[in-house]
């Protein structure tokens, strides 16, 4: 149960957190079962960010509680099927001497979009032997397959595929919200036909990347060794390295550099965009690399440390955004995630935490850990052998100032290609952020979605000419 306040009386439908962590202050508790009719007294003080609810200042205010079903709030905000009460309004609150606010679960939240199949796209449900072993339970697969006009027209042309992963949130959805336009584009001949598959990376435990995982399971072994033989044998993909191209943003951008680095001879091609750090010496301006004793919330000085910014402008500390989400959700949140994938299972059957949550201080175990998914430390040792398995295969873009500083970690990893004669593989984006690199620049004039387009039909071309 999560119940919100948020200053002011402007009418608003929602209440809700966001990037900008305590303009909405939030309170938490687990409610393990409530049927209708029955209340709950829920104190909001014990479990809230950004302070108890009984130290904010006197004032008029807006409250609204949500009760998330699934856990999935800390992942993607409101989902289908969570409860919310109406938007109340309470003038000349006075939070240290207020007496009890009623408010009543009345509204049922409704389904984003509706996932099914059209004449284009197609829904997969795959489930997974080598998942489902792992959790003793069936684990399914999904992906959005958008088909050119002419695949439907002409049954015995086969097609490149180019695997979408999306960022933290998102899920395979993202097939239905640009399949439309992406059929048309192909049509019209403003973009190559290729097949085009959106993964689902989601899960209870926030975005698994496609990384095998000591706690998450082998999500990139069953994606290359089960998923993609799946659908091959499905839809009439060339069954090819040359023609299996990946691309996502931030954690989807991630995803992608890591499939491309760890099965460079099951794809042929990576363009990530923004992703999340790809060097640990920045962490989001944390040096998590093993032996630092970096703290993970203040510099040697003292100051701390940022990690949201907009327009230049420092709107929230890593601390912030850490603590905000330890009370909306223990698991399935950014940090939480990242734990999920990268650190071993505790005595408690969950990830180790990498730091502290109070004092921001490391685990060196943990540390040590994380090595095996740190991409610049896989790529640097492993050179010799991926070096050339991966000539001409990485396409790596990045805003200067990033919303999440994440071009830090990226130059870091920049640096590193040049040194090996890598330079056409990283391109920085001058004062472009997380949320507008795509736009139009001197460099890809009709944006970066139909540049990156056009390199992988080159790539498909060239890969034809030379197996």
């Amino acid at each position: 149960m999560l119940v919100f306040l948020s200053p002011g009386t402007e009418k608003s439908d929602r209440l809700g957190t966001g990037f900008s962590p305590g303009a909405t202050w939030v309170a938490a508790m687990e409610v393990e079962a409530l049927r209708p009719g029955e209340s709950l007294l829920f104190d909001p003080d014990r479990n809230a960010f950004p302070k108890p609810f009984s130290q904010a200042a006197k004032g008029s205010y807006r409250v609204m509680a949500l009760l998330d079903l699934d856990h999935s709030y800390a992942y993607n905000g409101p989902g289908e099927g969570d409860l919310t009460s109406e938007v109340t309004v309470i003038n000349d609150l006075d939070p240290a001497n207020a007496a009890p606010i009623s408010l009543t679960l009345t509204r049922r939240t409704p389904a984003r979009m509706k996932i099914a199949d059209t004449d284009n796209i197609k829904l997969v449900e795959f489930e997974s032997p080598s998942l489902t072993a792992f959790w003793g339970r069936p684990i399914l697969m999904h992906a959005g397959v958008v088909l050119p006009a002419s695949y439907l027209s002409d049954s015995s042309k086969r097609f490149p595929a180019v695997y979408h992963i999306h960022g933290f949130g998102g899920t395979h959805a993202g097939a239905w919200r640009a399949g439309d336009a992406l059929v048309q584009a192909m049509k019209e001949g403003k973009q190559a036909e290729m097949v085009h598959i959106f993964l689902d990376a989601s899960f209870s435990t926030g975005h698994h990347v496609f990384a095998d995982s000591v706690n998450n399971g082998p999500w990139g072994a069953a994606l290359t060794r089960e998923l993609i033989p799946h659908l091959e044998q499905r839809f009439r993909l060339v069954p090819q390295t040359f023609a299996r191209f990946l691309t996502g943003h931030s954690s989807g951008g991630w995803s992608t550099l890591w499939l491309q680095v760890t099965y460079p001879d099951v794809f042929g091609g990576t363009w990530s965009t923004s992703p999340d750090p790809v060097d640990f010496r920045s962490f989001t301006g944390i040096d998590a690399t093993a032996g630092s004793k970096d703290n993970s919330y203040r510099r040697a000085d003292g100051s701390i440390k940022n990690l949201v910014r907009v327009n230049g402008k420092e709107i929230a500390s890593f601390e912030q955004f850490t603590l905000q989400e330890e009370v909306i959700g223990d698991f399935g949140g950014q940090i939480a995630s990242f734990e999920w994938v990268f650190s071993p299972r505790g005595p408690d059957g969950r990830p180790m935490k990498l730091f502290n949550r109070v004092t921001g201080e490391q685990n060196p175990a943990v540390q040590k850990a994380w090595e095996k998914y740190d991409i610049h430390l896989v790529l640097s040792r492993k050179w010799p052998v991926l070096g050339e398995k991966l000539r001409g295969k990485l396409h790596l873009f990045c805003g200067s100032v990033d919303t999440f500083h994440l071009e830090e970690a990226f130059n870091y990893l920049c640096d590193f290609l040049k040194s090996k004669g890598r330079e056409d593989a990283c391109e920085v984006v001058p004062d472009r952020d997380h949320g507008n690199l795509y736009k139009a620049y001197k460099t890809f004039p009709d944006g970066l979605a139909l540049r990156i387009d056009h390199e992988m039909w080159a790539a498909y071309e060239e890969g034809q000419r030379t197996r």
